[in-house]
């Protein structure tokens, strides 16, 4: 090639690229004016490296993200940060986290915004609990009665007394003047009704057995007066009611009674069984589709109780008693104890309520287990308490335990646990706020009698302290202290900052000029930090 053509070579390659470049100045406002007018969650195509894929498809893969890892995308480029900030996919994580479950995704507009109000309150929360920051108020008494037995359901405390009467108090509204649920007993012979052995309480329903033989069932939505009221010809050993729907069960002599409400609201036995003990403990399986079903422990038996089917023995070692039960939707748990010349460990076992076999044995122990709470433990975990006073957490994958540690002078009476902390009652009076991932104790209150129920959720604590002795030695039937040292306590605790509000004042504060009762305000023993 010779120097002319080389030359008319390069010049019109110059002017090729000079047409070149004014078409792609000219294309670039038209692009950036279509990009204006079109909304942002309506792009077509979103780069991915170097291929383009559709905005739906970009959704779908952002989904499998965290809230840290869509915080990290939104920081690439304008368009990632439009998907990583989706409604859709703050709307999962909200639900995923458990933030709102009933809430549908219209009725907020900007779900990053409530997942991060959500994710502070729940930090909140749980300072406020290590530090034991909130208001505690001491459940109103009946002055000449004894406590029997308390139950909570979601802040609703009930509580039965040996005078025969029945309370109940709703924590949620600070309103602690609590009405009398009338027993309908006769009135002729006032301070002769027989003693509260039972309560139980749901969102619906509250139910109490008498000392001898009766049982009331009332309906919290339509007032104090039973709507059933059902007989036994002996004493109830035993008392269970469905956490959700209305199903009650009582055990009294070799009998085992199912109680449901028809189409037209009356009640009637939906099962009766005949065991071949006496029945220890009793508890209804949650979850169940079509039929109640339930499980009973009586002496070294433990019978799964269908409505309809007959009892089916579900465990049985001859001179190896049950101490403790209870149930999730597809599992028992419950302790045995050893005994005989060669003692080979107290243990849990956890059954399969479908298959109807043994799936793991927990422990090895001197001791017996005396409380474990399988139900509302995180999954595959659960809490027990034993008489040598330890607290266990169990590992339900492995079959081992956990964690172990030391949490009461006496044996432990009840144990519940969440994803990082475990609350412990026991027999001398102490309840105490672990936080077992640091496997150390937060604080601790003290009241004369042992923990007989104990019940928390995000924001609130229940605990009842019930007297072994159900009759006052002193003849000061009249008196405070009297009261205090034999009748038992039930205190309320609400760590939420939101509900502390002027009508929720400290107990001192709330207390009337004529009563005498104190507040202890203990500091925390010890509580590490978090920066969750």
């Amino acid at each position: 090639m010779d120097h002319h053509s080389l030359d008319e070579f390069r010049r019109r390659w110059q002017e090729e690229l000079a047409q070149a470049q004014a078409q792609r100045k000219r294309r670039r406002p038209e692009a950036a004016e279509r990009r204006a007018r079109r909304p942002e969650n309506e792009m077509d195509d979103v780069p991915f490296f170097d291929i383009q894929l559709p905005y739906e498809l970009a959704i779908n893969i952002f989904q499998y993200l965290d809230r840290k890892d869509l915080g990290r995308c939104a920081q690439v480029s304008k368009t990632w940060k439009v998907i990583a900030e989706d409604e859709v996919l703050w709307y999962r994580l909200c639900q995923q986290e458990g933030h709102l479950p009933e809430s549908s995704i219209s009725d907020y507009s900007c779900w990053k915004l409530i997942f991060k109000e959500c994710r502070a309150k729940e930090h909140m929360l749980r300072t406020n609990w290590k530090n034991r920051k909130g208001a505690v108020s001491e459940l109103e008494h009946i002055p000449d009665a004894v406590l029997c037995d308390v139950h909570s359901h979601d802040g609703v405390v009930i509580a039965g007394y040996t005078s025969g009467d029945v309370r109940v108090w709703d924590t949620r509204t600070w309103d602690y003047v609590a009405p009398f649920l009338d027993s309908e007993y006769e009135d002729d012979e006032p301070g002769m009704q027989p003693y509260v052995s039972f309560v139980r309480i749901n969102s619906s329903l509250a139910v109490a057995a008498y000392e001898d033989g009766f049982l009331n069932i009332w309906d919290l939505k339509t007032g104090k007066y039973p709507i059933h009221r059902f007989e036994h010809d002996a004493r109830i050993q035993a008392l269970a009611l469905s956490q959700e729907d209305a199903t009650v069960a009582t055990a009294s002599a070799f009998d085992v009674v199912m109680l449901h409400p028809n189409e037209e609201g009356y009640w009637q036995i939906a099962a009766e069984f005949e065991v071949q003990k006496l029945v220890d403990y009793l508890e209804i399986v949650p979850d169940t589709e079509r039929y109640p079903v339930a499980v009973a422990a009586a002496g070294d038996l433990v019978y799964l109780l269908k409505a309809d089917d007959s009892a089916r023995t579900l465990h049985h070692v001859f001179g190896q008693p049950i101490t403790c039960l209870d149930v999730s939707a597809s599992q028992a748990a419950f302790g045995v104890k050893s005994v005989g010349w060669v003692h080979e460990g107290n243990k849990i076992l956890v059954y399969s309520l479908e298959a109807e076999r043994c799936l793991s044995k927990l422990g090895n122990t001197l001791g017996d287990f005396s409380c474990v709470n399988l139900r509302d433990s995180p999954p595959n975990l659960m809490v027990s308490g034993n008489m040598d006073r330890r607290v266990r957490i169990h590992d339900l994958r492995t079959s081992k335990t956990a964690l172990s540690f030391s949490a009461h002078q006496l044996g432990v009476s009840a144990v519940q646990m969440d994803d990082w902390k475990v609350v412990s009652g026991g027999e001398e009076g102490l309840v105490s706020v672990w936080d077992y991932r640091m496997n150390q104790k937060l604080w601790e209150v003290h009241s004369r009698h042992p923990v007989r129920h104990l019940s928390f959720t995000s924001h609130s604590l229940i605990t009842a302290n019930v007297p072994c002795e159900r009759v006052m030695r002193s003849a000061d039937l009249d008196g405070f202290a009297t009261h205090r040292r034999h009748r038992g306590l039930v205190h309320a605790y609400e760590f939420a900052a939101d509900r502390l509000a002027l009508q929720s004042a400290l107990p001192a504060c709330r207390a009337s000029c004529d009563s005498t009762a104190g507040s202890s305000y203990g500091l925390a023993l010890a509580f590490p930090s978090d920066s969750a």
